[in-house]
């Protein structure tokens, strides 16, 4: 077919939108011109939508569920995307995640999503849920999208993983005494693991942190770096070594300013006795 782009539904909910809508289309036998017709759009906004260029409104959703008899299928994809069960950039890298030989992570305020346990999880997905910001489906997806993830590193060669937590993440409660005592205890069982390490960044260590939000670093098979990165909004997806390396470099100086892994481990304890 002449022009035909292809598409990476993985690189982010809009293109799977995308994606999904150029599937339905293709297996009614129709060329864009013929969903728009029925749409009462032009086959260019088809074409944008397709392509991952355009984002989808609820109208069009609508509409695109009436066309094509997909139910809600559409309509229910768009509120995925308005709601942001999951930042764009991020579905890639959890794929990528899920083949990475080392993977470093640094995290901000709350357990990385690697070591949560499922309360702990589900406590900031239900919070979500009460302030409006996500419905009670996407926040189970979530939850199951976490335990997905996790269970992708179970595996007979499972990957080098370095973590490095801001102190703020052991103190701050979450959930109260109980899932907060289960989830110290899951690190410190993670911090046995012959395949992991484990080092907090403690506060002392003032402006030498260098980083001001959290970050992944990912080493594949082949060798190569990438880097994903997010803010409260939106997540990027970085492969291109001038801006990766330099990031690795700081990682490896947030580690040389943290506590070693028996030191982090003795602060998890201590603030674990804490807890009742």
């Amino acid at each position: 077919m002449v022009n035909r782009k292809e598409l990476q539904p993985d690189s982010s909910p809009q293109a799977a939108f995308g994606a999904l809508l150029r599937t339905r289309r293709e297996e009614k036998g129709w060329k864009q011109e013929d969903l728009a017709a029925e749409m009462e759009y032009s086959s260019t906004h088809i074409s944008s939508v397709e392509t991952g260029r355009k984002m989808p409104t609820l109208r069009f959703s609508r509409s695109a569920d009436r066309a094509l008899g997909s139910g809600d299928q559409f309509e229910r994809r768009w509120r995925e995307l308005k709601h942001g069960v999951l930042l764009e950039g991020f579905p890639e890298y959890a794929g990528l995640e899920g083949r990475a030989t080392e993977i470093r992570l640094y995290e901000i305020g709350i357990i990385p999503g690697l070591v949560q346990t499922p309360e702990y999880a589900r406590v900031l997905a239900d919070s979500a849920v009460e302030r409006g910001a996500i419905t009670p489906e996407q926040a189970a997806e979530r939850v199951a999208f976490l335990a997905a993830r996790q269970a992708a590193l179970d595996r007979p060669r499972p990957p080098m993983v370095f973590l490095v937590m801001d102190e703020s993440c052991i103190h701050r409660n979450v959930g109260g005494a109980e899932v907060m005592a289960a989830q110290l205890d899951r690190l410190v069982q993670w911090a046995a693991l012959p395949n992991t390490v484990l080092q907090i960044a403690p506060f002392e260590i003032g402006e030498r942190r260098p980083f001001d939000l959290p970050v992944n670093l990912l080493t594949l098979a082949d060798r190569s770096l990438l880097c994903y990165a997010e803010s409260q909004t939106q997540g990027r997806l970085d492969r291109e070594p001038t801006s990766v390396l330099p990031m690795l470099t700081a990682y490896h100086q947030l580690q040389a300013e943290s506590s070693s892994q028996a030191a982090s481990v003795a602060m998890i304890s201590n603030v674990r006795k804490g807890t009742p």
